[in-house]
């Protein structure tokens, strides 16, 4: 089992580091799955039971300059890794002046994401800075604990099917709505392929789900991906779901509705 990957690009360093910041606002212990082709930050909380999850997806290729990843086995070939993203996100910050920045898995007493940087200085050489950052090897008999979650045919996609959507904020002493005309309503194909149940329902019909709304703050004031695409799946009275899409970043969030 060996991952070591390295970015040479400063605005790929950037950008992963804007990724990183925004998971480690969103959960304060993630899954990091690596497989040949991609890089996978995964929340699993059981919705059902008032948690949230959430997905971010990465394509190593426009990360990295360099990458090399070796699973557990040959017929297993991906590794999971559970870490706190927090401190991936504090080593990352600290290498934004760096000429390359080196991630690798490495054993030091335990299992570690080491973070080398190779900073400028004053002299002719390089100051090499490294970070290592515990993390847990997660076996492969628990790997199905952590497909990408899925969501039942929701009533529609952004509040009804005529692009209309109404935020409200509720206290004891106040009701304050917004009101969201024009928006998009992308298709949307099941599993299977087929459309999902939402074109059979009245194109007036609101959907609506309570949440937290710490919960939704969490995801607006954490997020840096800084999205071109914003989606937003209402499962009534169920499931208020998240996709922000930025070039090849998906993040999927998933918050679940108060009774």
């Amino acid at each position: 089992m060996r991952f070591r990957a390295k970015i040479v690009d400063i605005g790929c360093l950037n950008h992963f580091t804007r990724v990183i910041s925004t998971i480690a606002k969103l959960a304060k212990t993630c899954t990091l799955r690596l497989t040949v082709e991609k890089l996978y930050f995964i929340l699993s909380d059981k919705v059902a039971n008032g948690g949230v999850s959430m997905w971010c997806e990465l394509n190593q290729g426009n990360v990295f300059d360099e990458y090399q990843m070796e699973g557990v086995a040959v017929e297993s070939n991906e590794i999971y890794l559970e870490l706190t993203p927090e401190n991936l996100s504090r080593a990352l910050k600290a290498a934004q002046n760096a000429k390359a920045v080196k991630i690798k898995l490495t054993n030091k007493q335990c299992p570690c994401l080491t973070v080398v940087m190779e900073l400028p200085s004053l002299s002719s050489s390089s100051r090499i800075v490294t970070h290592d950052i515990p993390v847990g090897v997660i076996p492969r008999k628990l790997w199905n604990d952590f497909k990408e979650p899925t969501v039942p045919d929701f009533d529609v996609i952004e509040a009804n099917q005529n692009g209309e959507m109404n935020l409200k904020i509720e206290t004891d002493l106040v009701s304050v709505t917004t009101h969201f005309k024009e928006l998009g309503n992308p298709p949307w194909e099941s599993e299977d392929g087929s459309q999902g149940s939402a074109r059979d329902r009245d194109s007036e019909s609101m959907a609506e789900a309570r949440i937290d709304i710490k919960r939704l703050l969490q995801l607006l004031a954490g997020q840096q991906v800084n999205p071109t695409k914003a989606l937003c799946n209402i499962v009534s009275k169920r499931i208020v779901h998240f996709i922000l899409l930025h070039e090849d970043v998906s993040l999927q969030y998933f918050i679940p509705a108060l009774a």
